[in-house]
């Protein structure tokens, strides 16, 4: 028996949002080595072309849309790309996300309109569609994408862990609602992961660079871990890869943590 053959995803199609950079990047690629037709959606088109032009020139097969995923419309656009450019949806991880830094007590209404409609309703939008063509074809696995910060509030990311608890909430719900047609519903919850999404830390509000407090954040997250790292999008990406090959089976509903044991639940 070949147990790599489980993973392999050859003859499927996936799509992946937030694809343009960090875990969305590295899962679009993960998933294009592993045999899978790619649809890369992300809000910055340029950043989408690029990571199409690394697969393609690693021998993959994948396609790029600009898609802001607070819009149902763009996100049904997105999947209907994937049935007409390669017949079928077989997976989708909803990566795509924003931050949000501040005190909950101190957050503004703008904001949490903001950061629901991208990390919560944006997550909701790709389920529905995926759901959608996956039913008729029998199966599919959906991957979302939620957070350690669901499992270690902290007073700086009130609104990004809330959204982040309701994807989590979310996909158990979906779980249910969607096994009946053979579709699979999981959430990851990655730990620190270094990307362009912690970069934000690097900055000061005049927009200048301050690597000092950078590796300053960093030195202080990998102390969370027992093994005194921090993740790479990588890291994800693989887990990512399991749960939308048949390796993951018999798994759906659940809140898989690649955290470096920064949160143990």
């Amino acid at each position: 028996m070949d147990s790599l053959s489980a993973f392999n995803l050859s003859g499927r199609t996936a799509v992946v949002t937030g694809a343009g950079s960090g875990i969305g990047r590295a899962t679009a690629e993960v998933l294009a080595g592993a045999g899978a037709n790619v649809v890369c959606g992300d809000l910055d088109e340029a950043s989408a072309d690029e990571t199409v032009r690394l697969i393609t020139e690693a021998g993959g097969k994948a396609v790029a849309q600009r898609t802001n995923v607070a819009s149902k419309e763009e996100v049904d656009a997105l999947v209907d790309r994937a049935v007409s450019e390669f017949g079928r949806l077989d997976v989708i991880a909803n990566v795509a996300g924003i931050a949000s830094d501040g005190a909950l007590i101190d957050a503004s209404e703008a904001e949490l309109d903001k950061v629901i409609s991208v990390n919560l309703k944006g997550v909701l939008f790709g389920c529905q569609a995926a759901i959608r063509v996956m039913k008729e074809q029998g199966g599919g696995s959906i991957i979302n994408v939620s957070s350690t910060a669901i499992d270690t509030p902290a007073p700086a990311y009130g609104i990004y862990a809330i959204t982040k608890a309701g994807v989590a909430q979310m996909t158990k719900t979906f779980a249910f609602e969607a096994g009946r047609f053979g579709i699979r519903v999981n959430t990851v919850a990655p730990g620190m992961t270094v990307s362009g999404f912690t970069a934000r830390h690097i900055y000061e509000a005049d927009g200048s660079i301050n690597q000092e407090r950078y590796d300053a954040f960093v030195g202080r997250m990998k102390k969370l871990s027992p093994l005194g790292i921090v993740g790479e999008p990588i890291d994800q990406a693989y887990l990512i890869l399991y749960l939308a090959s048949d390796a993951s089976r018999f798994s759906t509903g659940n809140i898989w943590r690649a955290n470096g044991g920064q949160a143990m639940v």
